[in-house]
């Protein structure tokens, strides 16, 4: 799972997840890419989930990016506490994600090989999204 290795708060605000991704919005590493079409967060085992399904796609050949982490600790409250008596511990880790991100890169292998890891990808996370080449433009969602 990834995590950060230390941070400097444990517990942080929620935020606002409005407008579209500035930074992480081309393609650089590899060839192929995942883009993220809505707002979302995206846990750290659900990262692993889409690097697994993609790795074991492409069957050990060609290279995945994984190009987002999961920097913000979500807090829970236990099970049947009352109200009050501060914030809850950490219970996961998320990565915040903007329309318009690209989220994973692949680089190595065919179109159809890579089209067909992304889209096994994309089934293991939570918000919609599009399978995009490197070189053409990279719309900022809405449309699929």
């Amino acid at each position: 799972m990834l995590m950060p290795k230390r941070v400097k708060r444990r517990r942080v605000h929620r935020g606002r997840m409005t407008g579209v991704a500035t930074k992480g919005n081309k393609i650089t590493y590899g060839k192929y890419g995942i883009v993220a079409l809505e707002p979302g967060w995206i846990k750290s085992n659900q990262i692993e989930a889409a690097r697994v399904a993609m790795t074991r796609s492409i069957r050990r050949g060609g290279k995945v990016y994984i190009k987002i982490f999961p920097h913000k600790p979500v807090t829970k409250k236990p099970a049947e506490v009352r109200m009050g008596s501060g914030k809850g511990a950490p219970e996961y880790w998320v990565a915040v994600v903007k329309p318009g991100r690209v989220m994973f890169e692949i680089d190595g292998v065919t179109f159809d090989q890579a089209k067909e890891a992304m889209r096994l990808a994309a089934h293991k996370l939570p918000i919609k999204t599009k399978f995009v080449v490197k070189g053409e433009e990279i719309s900022k969602g809405g449309e699929a």
